[in-house]
C-alpha cells in the first residue's frame, strides 16, 4: 500500500507514519550538564477540552546557550550528554512530558542576549501549517529585556512563561483558542 498526501488532508494524519522514530521525550541524558527540569502540560481547544493526538517538539541551546547544530558557530563548549532537540504526543488527556535542562542565553538581534528559552512547534490535526511558540522560565530577570518577548503584549506575555510545580517541574499548557489562548509567532 502507498500513502499519498492530499489536498484534503491537514498535519494529523501522517503522525504515526515514519515519524514514530523521532518521538524522544528526554533532551538531555543523565550526564548531561545543567539545571534538570521537567517540563509538562496539556494542549487544550477554545472550551478547555485535551487534544488527544497533538505533537509538541522542543528545539533549545545546552546551559552554556549554544545550540546541537552545525550553524551554531559561537565558540561555546559543546555538550556531549545534549541532544537539542524533542518530540513528544499527547496521551488520550492531551498531556505531554518532556525531561531537559535549562538552556542558557542565546544571541538575539543587534548584538543583545535572549532571555532562555525554549523554541516550541505544535503539531496536530486540523492544521494546515505547524505553530511555532517559545517558553520561557519564570523568575528568570533576563526575561524583562528579552526583544522577542517584550513584542508580546504585557497582558498576553503569561501564556509564553511555565508555571513552577514543584522541585524541577514546570507547567505550560497550549491552549489553541479563547480569552488565554497560547501566543504564536508567525515565521
Amino acid at each position: 500500500m502507498r500513502l499519498y498526501a492530499t489536498t484534503s488532508q491537514t498535519v494529523g494524519p501522517f503522525f504515526q507514519i515514519g515519524l514514530q522514530l523521532l518521538m524522544n521525550a528526554d533532551i538531555a541524558s543523565p550526564d548531561g550538564l545543567g539545571e534538570r527540569i521537567t517540563l509538562e502540560g496539556q494542549v487544550l481547544d477554545g472550551d478547555r477540552i485535551a487534544i488527544p493526538d497533538a505533537v509538541i517538539e522542543i528545539w533549545q541551546a545546552n546551559a552554556e546557550g549554544k545550540y546541537a547544530h552545525p550553524e551554531d558557530s559561537q565558540p561555546k563548549p559543546i555538550d556531549a550528554g545534549f541532544r537539542g532537540y524533542g518530540r513528544v504526543e499527547t496521551d488520550d488527556n492531551g498531556f505531554f512530558r518532556i525531561r531537559t535542562i535549562k538552556p542558557g542565553r542565546t544571541p538575539g538581534p543587534g548584538g543583545s542576549l535572549q532571555a532562555p528559552h525554549l523554541e516550541v512547534t505544535v503539531f496536530m490535526r486540523g492544521l494546515m501549517k505547524r505553530l511555532v511558540t517559545r517558553i520561557y522560565f519564570p523568575g528568570d530577570a533576563a526575561n524583562e529585556n528579552d526583544l522577542v518577548l517584550n513584542l508580546v503584549p504585557e497582558a498576553r506575555r503569561q501564556t509564553l512563561i511555565a508555571r513552577e510545580c514543584g522541585e524541577g517541574v514546570l507547567r505550560w499548557d497550549v491552549r489553541m483558542q479563547g480569552d488565554d489562548e497560547t501566543v504564536f509567532f508567525d515565521i
